[in-house]
Order: structure tokens, then C-alpha cells, then sequence
């Protein structure tokens, strides 16, 4: 019918003459489970007839004239029945309107919590729909501008390295064209080592500057190819790369929400890192339930069990002798857990027996 309102349209109308904060609602709630369970009790007590009948008030008052005995109240005591049943509705009532109130209050919290977990992965999703109490539409505002914030921050930080790689790199490119000029071959071939070695460094830590706030658009692809691709490239330069053969279970492909270039580099940096450090690397793909595990382990020295946890951090290396030989700035770990924690994943870097590092990239196949 046309006077009729529909389903969502009364729920609306209903939530806009319904208290708009969180006490005023659950007082509500309270007032309407006391009347409601008073009256349910009531109803109950009368329809089962479980009031004893009125007494013979002239048999009563003749008795006690008899044995003058004082005068008593004529109203019995209630039956031990209908109080039961009278405490057991009430009861009932108020538990089942708790339960309904408990989800019906916390709903709105619901949404808002998995809105900002969303807001975790991905700064750049729509803002989060302001709806549910007072309470949480404030909350709800508040997290809006503090993305709003960050992602101010993010534009202007990006803007800032941009122009901090192009005034370094600038006097790098005119150090390199001059070393060339230099008489003597040794201290050409020195000084153009140190000049690579800064520019490694200059790139290393501005691409995880840059990472963190990556643009990228975010695709469904496989895992599995982007980690064959991967060996193979490491294979082609001459690197000790092993691709151990894939259960049945892992043939098939892996599909997950990922930045491609940034998934590409959080493989390769771990690689890297074995390579380096291990002189090769095999790469295993274990597929559990919904969970996909890169497993890169490596024959090199591993790393101290307290240091574990400590290399997942940027700049932070076991080797403080920051060989230019054996190692970077610190940055390759830390890069991969970033990106990979952003993807909803993780990096676990374990002690292998007979000595090495396993580091196993974990991935959520996606919905």
C-alpha cells in the first residue's frame, strides 16, 4: 500500500524519535522492560488463576468471637507459586531485553570498529558514514578528520622527499661526471664506489619513505605467479634462487588484495636478504585453510634470537659495522614487514636448525 512505509524507511523514522544518546537510550530501554515484564507478570498471574480464592469474611469474624482471640487480617498471604512465576517473568524480561539491548546499543560501536580496522589497511578509503548515537557519530567525526589529517601529512611528506631526492641526487650526479676526470684509475674506481654505495643508500631510504604511503591502486592477483616471477628474476641474475616444488593444494592460484609494486618489492626485499646474507635461498609456498605462506629460508649465519624482532625495525641492523660489502642501511626487513602487515599479513623470521633464517610472508586469500 502507498500510506504504508517501507522496511528501511521506518526503521529511520523510528531512530529519529528515539533518545540520540547512548544513557538516553538504554534509560528507555529500562522503562520499557519494567512496564512491559509488570504487565506480562500480571496477565499471567490472573490467566492461570493461581490467586487463592477470597475467604468466608462472616465464618472468620464469628470464629474469633468464639475464642476471643484478636483480630487477624483477613487478606491470605500469597501462594508460593505465584511468586515464583511472578519473579521468573520479570526475570526473563529483564534478560532478554538486556540481550536485545546489549547488541542493539553495541551495533553501531560494531560498525565503527571494523570501519577503522578498514581505515588500518587502507588511509586512503572513502570516509567512514556518520550514523548510530550521538556518541558515536562524534566518534565517528573525529576519525574522519584525523584521516583527513593524515593524509594531508602523507601528500605533504611525499611532496618533501621528492624534492629531497632530487637536490641529493643532483650533486651525486656532478661528483660522479668529475670523479671521472680523476688521473689516477685507483682513486676513480674508490670514489665511484662510494658515490654508488651513497646513492644505494640515498634510494634505499627514500623508497621507504615513499612505501609507506604508497598511492598504488589495489588489484586482485595471484601470489603464487608474482612469487615464481620473482625467483625466476633472481635466477636470471645469477643467484643460488631455488623454487621448491608446490603441493597439490598450492598449484592452484592464490588470489589476494594487493599493491602489485609494493607486494613485488616486500618478495623481493626478504630474497635479497637471504641472498646476501645466506648466498642463495629456497622458496616454499605452503597453502593452509585460507592462509598462504612464502617460506624463504636461507644456510647463512641467522640472526640472534633477541635481534628477531629488532630487524623488522627501520634502520636496524646485527652487523653494526655497516659493511658496505655484507649489508645496507637496515631498511629491506623493515620494508617487507611494513608492506606486508599493510596487506593484512605479517613477516616471521625464525632461527632455521642446522643454522640460517626462515622467513616466512603470510597473506589472507581474499573473500
Amino acid at each position: 500500500m502507498a500510506g504504508l512505509m517501507s522496511a528501511p524507511s521506518a526503521v529511520v523514522w523510528l531512530e529519529k524519535r528515539l533518545p540520540d544518546s547512548l544513557f538516553g537510550r538504554l534509560a528507555l530501554l529500562l522503562v520499557a522492560v519494567a512496564i512491559a515484564s509488570h504487565v506480562l507478570a500480571l496477565s499471567l498471574l490472573f490467566e492461570l488463576k493461581v490467586f487463592p480464592p477470597p475467604p468466608n469474611a462472616p465464618a472468620t469474624v464469628h470464629a474469633q468471637a468464639e475464642s476471643f482471640a484478636p483480630p487477624t487480617d483477613p487478606r491470605p498471604a500469597p501462594p508460593i507459586e505465584g511468586l515464583l512465576l511472578d519473579i521468573g517473568v520479570r526475570l526473563c524480561a529483564v534478560l532478554l531485553a538486556a540481550w536485545v539491548g546489549a547488541r542493539w546499543l553495541a551495533a553501531p560501536m560494531h560498525r565503527l570498529a571494523q570501519s577503522t580496522r578498514e581505515l588500518a589497511g587502507n588511509i586512503h578509503r572513502p570516509p567512514i558514514a556518520e550514523q548510530g548515537s550521538r556518541e558515536c557519530r562524534e566518534a565517528t567525526g573525529v576519525i574522519n578528520q584525523l584521516q583527513a589529517h593524515i593524509r594531508n601529512q602523507l601528500q605533504e611528506r611525499d611532496q618533501f622527499v621528492a624534492a629531497v631526492s632530487h637536490d641529493l641526487r643532483t650533486p651525486l650526479t656532478r661528483l660522479a661526471l668529475r670523479v671521472e676526470s680523476l688521473e689516477h684509475a685507483h682513486d676513480r674506481q674508490q670514489l665511484g664506489k662510494d658515490i654508488a654505495e651513497m646513492d644505494r643508500m640515498i634510494r634505499a631510504t627514500l623508497d621507504h619513505l615513499m612505501g609507506t604511503a604508497d598511492a598504488e591502486p589495489w588489484v586482485t592477483l595471484d601470489v603464487r605467479s608474482l612469487v615464481e616471477s620473482q625467483v625466476h628474476d633472481s635466477q636470471d641474475c645469477g643467484h643460488a634462487v631455488t623454487l621448491l616444488p608446490a603441493g597439490a593444494a598450492t598449484q592452484a592460484p592464490f588470489k589476494t588484495r594487493a599493491q602489485l609494486s609494493a607486494l613485488r618489492r616486500c618478495v623481493a626485499n626478504v630474497l635479497e636478504n637471504a641472498v646476501r646474507y645466506g648466498g642463495g635461498a629456497e622458496v616454499a609456498l605452503l597453502h593452509q585453510d585460507r592462509m598462504l605462506c612464502v617460506r624463504i629460508s636461507d644456510r647463512g649465519p641467522g640472526i640472534p634470537g633477541e635481534a628477531l624482532a629488532k630487524v623488522l625495525l627501520p634502520f636496524y641492523r646485527v652487523e653494526s659495522s655497516r659493511n658496505r660489502h655484507t649489508g645496507g642501511v637496515g631498511l629491506g626487513l623493515a620494508t617487507a614487514h611494513d608492506i606486508a602487515k599493510r596487506h593484512g599479513g605479517n613477516l616471521v623470521l625464525s632461527n632455521r636448525p642446522g643454522g640460517g633464517l626462515q622467513a616466512d610472508l603470510l597473506f589472507t586469500a581474499s573473500a
